[in-house]
Formats: C-alpha cells, sequence, structure tokens
C-alpha cells in the first residue's frame, strides 16, 4: 500500500512539474506575442506547433490585423478630413474676400446711391455662393458617410426634366444661350424626383458656364433595354481626354478654367447622387467641338417589358 502510494505521489509530482513547465512556455510565447503586437512586427508562429498555444497564436494575429486595420483606417480618415477642411478653405476664401471688401466699400458714407446699390448686388451674389458651396459640401459629406438616404422609385422623367431646365433657363437666356429639348416619351424611371433634378441642374450649369453667347443646349432621352439615357450635349470648349476621368473627382478644376467660377463640387456630387440610384454618369468630349454629358437611370419593370417587347 505504501509502495503505491509512493508510485502515485512521484506520479502527481511529476505532472505537476510537467504542468509547470508548460504553464511557464505558455506564458513565456504569450509574452513575446504581446510584445510583436505592441511592436507592430509579425507574430512569429511558424515554431508553434502545439494545437492550444498554436490556436492562441492564430486568435493574437487576428487581433494583430485588425488592429493594424484600425490604424490604417483612422490614418486614412485623418488625410481625407484634413484635406476636406484644406479644400473648404480654398473654395470659401475667394467669396469671403469679397464679400468683406464690398463691406469695407459701404462704409463710405460719400458713396453715391447707385455705386452702393451695385455693390450690395455684388455682396448678395457673394453670400449665395458662400451658401451654395456649404450647401454642396454638406451634401457631398452626408453622401459618402451614408448619412443621407433618399428614396428612389419609378417616376416619369419628364417632370424632373422640367424642373431642372426651369431652374437654370435664366442664366442661359441671359447669355443667348438656347435650350432644345427632343421629343420624348414620358418615360417611368427609377429615380428620386429632387436629387435627379440637382443632376441634371449641375449639368445644365455647367453647360451654360462653359458655353459662349449665342450657343445651344441639346437635351435628348434615349431608351435602352436596361436604363434609359438623358444626354446633354452644348457647344461649349470641350474637355481633353486625359482630363475626362479627372472631372468627376472631388474637387478637381481644370487648369483651363481656372479663372471662371467653379467649386469642383458639381460633378462629384452629382455621381455620388446616381450611384445611390444604381445609375451612372459618362462624358464624351472634344475640345472646341463641346460635351455630351449622359445620365443613366434604370428603367423599371414596365419599361423593360415594353422594350423587350415582352
Amino acid at each position: 500500500m505504501t509502495q503505491v502510494l509512493a508510485v502515485l505521489f512521484l506520479l502527481a509530482a511529476g505532472g505537476c512539474i510537467l504542468a509547470c513547465r508548460r504553464n511557464r512556455k505558455m506564458y513565456r510565447v504569450i509574452d513575446r506575442m504581446l510584445d510583436e503586437i505592441l511592436d507592430g512586427d509579425e507574430i512569429s508562429v511558424s515554431d508553434i506547433a502545439e494545437g492550444e498555444i498554436s490556436a492562441l497564436a492564430s486568435k493574437a494575429k487576428r487581433i494583430q490585423e485588425k488592429v493594424e486595420l484600425g490604424i490604417s483606417r483612422a490614418e486614412e480618415e485623418k488625410e481625407q478630413v484634413k484635406s476636406l477642411i484644406s479644400n473648404m478653405s480654398h473654395q470659401l476664401k475667394t467669396p469671403l474676400a469679397g464679400l468683406m471688401m464690398y463691406r469695407e466699400l459701404l462704409e463710405d458714407e460719400s458713396l453715391p446711391s447707385p455705386r452702393r446699390r451695385a455693390f450690395l448686388k455684388k455682396m448678395k451674389q457673394q453670400s449665395e455662393k458662400i451658401d451654395w458651396i456649404l450647401q454642396s459640401l454638406f451634401k457631398m459629406v452626408n453622401l459618402e458617410q451614408g448619412a443621407v438616404v433618399f428614396e428612389a422609385e419609378p417616376l416619369p422623367v419628364r417632370e424632373t426634366i422640367q424642373d431642372a431646365v426651369s431652374a437654370v433657363w435664366d442664366k442661359a437666356d441671359r447669355k443667348g444661350i438656347r435650350i432644345l429639348t427632343e421629343s420624348f416619351p414620358n418615360r417611368l424611371l427609377f429615380h428620386n424626383r429632387k436629387w435627379t433634378a440637382e443632376v441634371l441642374v449641375n449639368l445644365l450649369e455647367n453647360a451654360v458656364k462653359y458655353t459662349k453667347s449665342g450657343g445651344e443646349i441639346h437635351i435628348c432621352v434615349n431608351p435602352l433595354e436596361i436604363y434609359t439615357q438623358i444626354a446633354i450635349q452644348d457647344t461649349g470648349m470641350g474637355i481633353p481626354k486625359e482630363e475626362q476621368t479627372e472631372i468627376f473627382k472631388r474637387f478637381y478644376r481644370s487648369p483651363r478654367v481656372e479663372n471662371l467660377e467653379g467649386s469642383g463640387i458639381g460633378l462629384y456630387l452629382s455621381r455620388l447622387i446616381l450611384e445611390q440610384e444604381k445609375g451612372y454618369m459618362t462624358v464624351d468630349s472634344e475640345p472646341g467641338r463641346g460635351s455630351i454629358f449622359s445620365v443613366f437611370l434604370q428603367n423599371c419593370q414596365k419599361e423593360r417589358e415594353t422594350l423587350s417587347g415582352g
């Protein structure tokens, strides 16, 4: 009996020693992995073969990857915020400087009434420009962050196009530019009337801005199998091939139009809006021969059946 107890005691003691050694080894492995995570080094798992420790190393590696991904995203967001603030400052600097200048001029009590009225009109224009830039920036940021979600549904497109044309008609008329719309059936397209009209207004305002007095803008609606194309063609200055992808980027302004008013927001904002509606936009242009900006909106099921002959 005594011998049996001695054997059991030795076995228990040996088990405790092995367990202690195993625990010390696991502690050293865990300690090393934590150091590697803190130092940003790759976790070394090549020499770990035991099941539990290997599983632990695998989880530690996943934690490290998530931490690194979070840091990378935080740095990217930080750079985006810095870029946004810088661009906002640049966009607002000119109209704010104009406001301050006209305010100083208006402080002159001897200023004749006609000049005073002219300066007040200029201040109003600069104030409206600031308001437009801020509103566009807020919309852009909210769409980028997914904070704005609007409903798109099958709606007649004619009313949406009419809204856009009405919004820019006066500007075009003052430059002697004609807006001509080809006859088309009032199709049901998947879109949001207010937001899509804003896209078309952006395109029409650009067409008016970059087209010389006496020019023309043509609007054409072309039904396709899945989408319907709304093409806006102008007789303006056109866009070089190498810039035709750049113009849809945030705050992009061509060196050729730096002397003209603009913010580099409109086309980027339009692209974000169309993405929400599962639509898209393209451009076909040649310098000196004008541009065609095309908005593609999805046909609703009824229109698809009509086009396919079903």
